[in-house]
């Protein structure tokens, strides 16, 4: 992967579409997700829009780190308290630690790998979730939250020739499999 063009100038992050899904508990400080588009061709979903001391800050997607219990080796969130498979008690402070000191619970699936990257797509989660906000303020009622369902439809416009091409390679594994089983047999009899 190339990180500049042929030109030598730099590739830039293109973010080209924000949905935004406004949760409905004003009590709690996660306030919506957000799925993000990029180049209109790679989609990451659930980042969390949580309402933080400084304003809104934007949470990457995750999942909750976990390892093996020492008795039967069934796996178990860092945070349980005790084996979800044998019952045995866990040790508490068995989590890891970050640079800080603070117990790390959670592992990014998807984050920006760089600063300039990472504030361009927190000012458009943010941007969007503020107009977000404004539309379900403007209709009121009538407001109907985006749905991200959607973005799971292959389109239309499948590229013909690619699956083309992955048929065409499955049907010369097989073919190749067919010959060597033919030649194992072939070797058995002589």
């Amino acid at each position: 992967m190339h990180s500049e063009r042929s030109d030598g100038s730099p590739l830039r992050f293109a973010i080209t579409e924000v949905r935004i899904k406004l949760t409905s508990d004003p009590r709690n400080k996660l306030r919506a997700y957000a799925s993000v588009t990029i180049a209109d061709a790679f989609v990451v979903r659930d980042l969390k829009i949580i309402d933080g001391t400084k304003g809104p800050f934007v949470a990457m997607p995750s999942r909750k780190l976990s390892d093996h219990c020492q008795r039967c080796q069934h796996k178990n969130h860092v945070r349980a308290h005790f084996c979800n498979q044998c019952g045995s008690k866990l040790d508490p402070d068995r989590a890891p630690r970050d640079g800080r000191g603070r117990s790390r619970l959670h592992a990014d699936l998807a984050h920006p790998i760089n600063s300039t990257t990472r504030i361009e797509l927190h000012k458009a989660v943010v941007r969007a979730y503020f107009d977000e906000i404004e539309t379900q303020q403007s209709t009121g009622a009538d407001y109907r939250p985006k749905d991200f369902d959607d973005l799971d439809v292959l389109s239309e416009s499948v590229d013909a020739e690619y699956l083309d091409e992955l048929a065409h390679r499955q049907e010369e594994r097989e073919r190749r499999r067919r010959e060597q089983v033919g030649q194992g047999e072939a070797g058995t009899e002589a």
